[in-house]
């Protein structure tokens, strides 16, 4: 049943009270207008419980902005809601088309680090020597940051809302295919989808190998908290079997991975890994929570996923002015660059024809009360 303004109701007992569903929640398509922007479609969500975010079809239905009573759960860069026409796939150009958002996918043949990868010529220019002198083409000709799936636009886009027993469903449907002639062919099917009264959000990926190669394939949730998620005194609730900086710049600030603190002046980015402990299941929650907001009433989101899927894990930590951000990263991969993770045996690779499948749960910490639960279930795991 759908919990509504502190009240449970039945399939027919709401329909007694509204002359349409999207009176009190559902999902709606709508065309972005404005600025780089321009042209994007976008689904926009209400759950009725509060929570409200939107889905760009225009880059591959990743989770642009979300809300819960008013309040921002994530972070928004300064770029907005850019299309995917924008997009620039040299090197940190991906920056300028990252709208930060509660969910930002990376992936999908590569992610992390922008480099040169010897093995098939990317990040060189488009015709470059390889290590033996010869000649070689180079079908993308980069190999940038974080990857090319989130500015790609969803095709046989589908948005629906239906009944089941006394549970309502809204969801979108999208696919996203990276593709290049003589190389890459990965096709990503999403759903996310939301159900009424409750403070969800659950997404469901299949990417599956389309060409006749094996695929090397990464893939990465860049989840992006914001103010007043956190802010001065806010914790990160993360239960590790063992935890380490990515670089010296994160271990100056190791002792105080569990603590963010207020907005700092000039500021790094610091990164640290972190080996999850599990339930029985190999699911996994992390959480990010606030005890103090509105006069220590408190505000959290948490993550969930299975660590089978994804069994790596990243917190970017970056506290700076503006850019006051941090990210939960569950992800098949680390962000040190495609070569490493093959150098190192870490690299997925599907054959033709092989999927894999990824689920995200993403939920709203509605005070203290939900945060001292969530604490106590990922203090339990092991």
């Amino acid at each position: 049943m759908a919990k509504l303004f502190g009240v449970e109701y039945t399939k027919d007992q709401l329909l007694r009270h509204v002359g349409s569903m999207d009176q009190v929640g559902g999902a709606r398509k709508v065309l972005l207008d404005e600025g780089n922007e321009k042209g994007s479609e976008a689904i926009l969500f209400r759950t009725g419980s509060g929570l409200s975010f939107t889905a760009l079809a225009g880059r591959a239905l990743d989770i642009s902005s979300a809300e819960y009573c008013g309040q921002s759960l994530c972070w928004r860069a300064p770029v907005g809601d850019t299309a995917a026409a924008f997009y620039e796939p040299d090197g940190l150009g991906w920056l300028r088309s990252f709208f930060g958002g509660l969910l930002c996918t990376c992936g999908m043949s590569y992610a992390g680090a922008p480099h040169v990868d010897p093995n098939t010529g990317e990040g060189a220019p488009i015709y470059h020597t390889d290590e033996a002198g010869r000649l070689q083409w180079s079908p993308t000709g980069s190999i940038g940051l974080h990857g090319r799936v989130s500015n790609i636009p969803a095709r046989h886009l589908s948005v629906s809302e239906w009944w089941e027993g006394d549970d309502y469903w809204m969801s979108v449907y999208g696919e996203m295919r990276e593709a290049v002639l003589f190389g890459t062919n990965l096709l990503l099917r999403r759903t996310v989808k939301a159900k009424l009264g409750e403070s969800k959000i659950w997404v469901h990926d299949e990417v599956q190998n389309q060409s006749f190669a094996p695929q090397e394939h990464m893939f990465l949730y860049h989840c992006n908290f914001g103010f007043p998620v956190i802010a001065a005194g806010a914790e990160y609730l993360i239960n590790a079997r063992e935890s380490k900086p990515r670089d010296e710049v994160a271990a100056l600030y190791f002792d105080t991975w569990a603590q963010f603190p207020a907005p700092i002046p000039g500021v790094e980015e610091w990164v640290y890994y972190h080996d999850l402990a599990c339930d029985a299941d190999n699911n996994v929650w992390v959480a990010m929570a606030n005890r103090n907001f509105a006069g220590g009433y408190g505000l959290g989101a948490y993550l969930k996923f299975n660590k089978e899927q994804m069994p790596y894990f990243m917190q970017w930590k970056m506290p700076g002015e503006g850019t006051y951000v941090t990210g939960l990263e569950p992800a098949n991969c680390l962000v040190e660059g495609r070569v490493k993770d093959r150098n190192e045996g870490r690299l997925v690779v599907l054959e033709p024809g092989e999927s894999r499948s990824y689920d995200l749960e993403i939920g709203v910490l509605a005070g203290n009360a939900e945060i001292d639960d969530i604490a106590a279930r990922i203090a339990a795991l092991s």
